[in-house]
């Protein structure tokens, strides 16, 4: 929820992408780019995962250009026909014949037709004529003669399905495959036609298994899939392919595929999938939602595809083929011809024999290597663009750049992934290409808006901040800028007073340039210090620099930070007063008071002059308290809040004082350093002092005096000592005050 209310604008956008794919797969807007980049991925797919292997069962008698140029142009005449289905089936001895060549048409070729014309006028009376073309008739009626040849052998005829507006028939239909009343009433999406071309009836009776050898062309012009049942005038009619396969295992019954309900529900009203029933063996061939399968392609097509051997039809009537060459294969009649007009566009190839295709498939069912995209796809692809959309645009907005990129990237990769496993070990071919854009323009919608939108804010942030806070800071603010603002808020922080003590002196002594040159050398000294320790620049003031801690970053060490940056820069003026000894320039000398409190920080001002600053009754206290470093001859001076938090520091006690504005007394305190580095004269020295200042508190005088003499004389130049020696001399000569606390009041500020 947090990352929510901070982000919901960011998310929002990386959503976009995810609404659009979702009505591409819906079918509200369908994106055609999408669906052409499904069937870009498909076919890549498909050309790196074909086997490329020859399948030795199942032989093509093609009808190329040798066999034309031998032969004679197309159509033959049906008593070649039948030569030729006369050495395949006796003398080669194929287990299966189909013709992807339709018969629609009388063959005349014989000259019969003319001959029964001439017995019947010009010749009727010429001796032996009628007797001798009765003799013959029956060799001269080609179509006799191919019919007889096919006749109770295992042939499968090839005709085709139309679709005009005139709906016109040609030839006889072979039975249909499945009646409608097996449909349940379910109104399941077959490809339909209103029209064909058959073979003529002497033919057709002949071998009444037939199939249809139509295929699907995709909206791009590329045969992907062939439809394996067809409805036509109620009924259902099997495709070539399937024909051919019925008849090889035992010509089972065709009946429709339902899902189980418990799976996607009674409404649903597909067809899942063919299945093929020969008593208590049934065969289940998965379809798509038009009852179509993809061609399941082995290779590049042709003679040189090396997916099917290729035998010319010229070479097989010309007995050039050993006799037993075909024994127990599978034979398809076609043609490469390009002149026949039975090349398809294909995801393998431009110019890819239609014969092939049913090959491909033949050769797909009889491996159960069967490819469909399922009618549930649409259901998937919701799902999976739900998941990931939803996943990216809750993570992406939380992520650093780089961490971005990898989730991106690792979301693709499942995606990819998920999709490639169901296709190589179900056959599925599921939608890519909507999640994939999705994906992509949600990571870059995402980048988009975080270095336009956001990095502008991130860029604000570093200007509003970068001359106040360090670096570090702001580095650490622009990871989250949302939470991070100019508006004032109310806060514990640890305040900074840093006063450069003579500056009005040298002022009078000095050249401005030089009085500049010389500001710019100490401040840049001191402000390196607060940087480093993580403070933050409230102003510079004429020789004084105002710093805190806590703010705008959260720091629970706000008053040790601040401490320690004190000792630093307490450090750093002295070691710059050797270097101005050393070239003969005036000694730099710093008043610190630190104060710990609640105060109020922000962007406060003028509408022409704004700055980022902190007020309250706390920072005047720092400030009052920089003011009696000089009187304490320190160069810090910390109030008892900011000495409570910060407990790795050796303090000593300076006094308890009231200063002016403020009725209430505060002790006050000097650190000396950090404990890790106190020595056993330290600590004997400030044990001394506490017995000081504890006779000194209850007015005892003497055991007061008593104990200075002896800090003194260990350490004769600490101004402190000699300031509590001066006041218990004046104070010997005032009477016992009952009223008195112990605090020393300052009238000044």
């Amino acid at each position: 929820m947090r990352l929510l209310s901070k982000r919901w604008c960011r998310i929002a956008v990386t959503l976009i992408p995810l609404v659009f794919a979702l009505m591409h797969a819906s079918g509200i807007l369908r994106i055609g780019v999408l669906q052409r980049l499904d069937d870009i991925i498909y076919d890549a797919r498909l050309r790196a995962t074909m086997p490329q292997t020859l399948d030795e069962r199942i032989v093509i008698v093609d009808i190329d250009e040798k066999s034309l140029a031998e032969v004679g142009r197309w159509p033959w005449g049906r008593n070649k026909l039948a030569s030729l289905v006369e050495e395949l089936l006796d003398r080669q001895k194929a287990a299966l014949l189909g013709f992807d060549v339709v018969f629609a048409e009388a063959d005349e070729s014989s000259g019969l037709k003319r001959l029964q014309q001439l017995a019947q006028n010009e010749l009727r009376d010429q001796p032996g004529f009628v007797e001798r073309l009765n003799q013959v008739q029956a060799s001269l009626d080609y179509d006799a003669v191919f019919a007889r040849s096919i006749e109770n052998r295992p042939v499968v005829l090839g005709y085709y399905f139309t679709s005009d507006k005139d709906g016109r028939i040609n030839g006889v239909l072979p039975s249909p495959a499945m009646g409608a009343d097996t449909l349940q009433g379910r109104p399941i999406k077959f490809t339909s036609w209103n029209g064909y071309g058959a073979n003529i009836e002497t033919i057709a009776k002949a071998a009444p298994m037939g199939g249809f050898f139509n295929s699907i062309t995709e909206g791009d012009g590329v045969v992907r899939s062939i439809p394996l049942l067809a409805e036509y005038q109620g009924q259902y009619y099997e495709s070539l392919s399937l024909a051919m396969f019925r008849a090889l295992v035992g010509l089972p019954k065709v009946e429709p595929g339902f899902p189980k309900e418990e799976f996607l529900g009674p409404n649903y009203h597909g067809l899942e999938s063919i299945l093929l029933k020969d008593g208590g063996k049934v065969l289940t061939i998965p379809v798509d939602g038009r009852v179509a399968t993809l061609v399941p392609f082995r290779g590049y097509g042709g003679v040189t595809g090396g997916s099917f051997r290729y035998i010319s039809a010229a070479d097989v009537l010309a007995k050039r083929v050993k006799p037993g060459t075909l024994t127990g294969k599978i034979v398809l009649l076609g043609t490469t011809a390009p002149g026949l007009l039975d090349l398809r566009v294909t995801p393998v190839g431009e110019t890819y024999p239609g014969v092939e295709t049913h090959a491909n498939v033949i050769s797909g069912f009889l491996d159960g290597n069967v490819f469909v995209k399922p009618d549930y796809a649409i259901g998937y692809e919701v799902v999976i663009l739900v998941l990931s959309g939803l996943t990216l645009a809750f993570a992406l907005p939380a992520l650093s750049a780089p961490k971005a990129v990898a989730a991106s990237f690792a979301v693709i990769a499942a995606l990819v992934s998920l999709n490639f496993w169901t296709y190589l070990c179900f056959g599925l071919v599921l939608p890519l290409a909507s999640a994939l854009v999705m994906a992509v323009t949600a990571f870059a919608l995402n980048m988009s808006y975080g270095y336009f939108v956001e990095s502008k804010s991130k860029r604000e942030l570093a200007y509003l901040f970068g001359t106040y806070v360090p670096p570090e800071l702001v580095d650490e603010m622009v990871k989250d800028p949302d939470s991070y603002s100019m508006k004032a808020t109310t806060k514990e922080l640890t305040v900074m007073f840093c006063d450069m003590r003579g500056f009005t002196q040298m002022s009078e002594t000095m050249e401005p340039t030089q009085l500049q040159a010389l500001l710019n050398s100490v401040f840049s000294r001191l402000t390196d210090q607060i940087r480093n320790n993580r403070g933050t620049i409230d102003k510079y003031m004429g020789d004084c620099v105002m710093a805190f801690w806590g703010a705008p970053v959260d720091s629970p060490e706000h008053a040790s930070l601040a401490v320690k940056t004190a000792l630093e820069m307490a450090k750093a003026i002295r070691t710059l007063n050797e270097e101005h000894r050393a070239k003969g320039l005036p000694e730099i000398h710093i008043g610190i008071g630190l104060n710990t409190g609640t105060m109020c920080v922000g962007d406060m001002g003028s509408d022409i002059r704004r700055s980022y600053t902190v007020i309250g009754d706390s920072v005047n206290l720092a400030s009052r308290l920089e003011g009696l470093s000089k009187t304490y001859g320190v160069d810090i001076v910390v109030s008892e809040a900011t000495r409570k938090l910060a407990p790795d520091f050796a303090w000593q006690q300076l006094d308890k004082v009231r200063v002016k504005g403020k009725d209430q007394a505060v002790d006050i305190f000097f650190p000396l350093l950090p404990l890790s580095q106190i020595t056993a004269e330290n600590a004997a020295e400030l044990e001394v002092w506490g017995l000081a200042l504890k006779a000194y508190k209850v007015q005892d005088w003497d055991q007061c005096d008593v104990q200075l003499l002896k800090l003194q004389r260990s350490n004769a130049k600490n101004h402190l000592y000699r300031l509590y020696s001066e006041r218990v001399a004046s104070m010997k000569l005032l009477p016992f005050d009952p009223e008195w606390d112990g605090a020393t009041n300052f009238q000044a500020k």
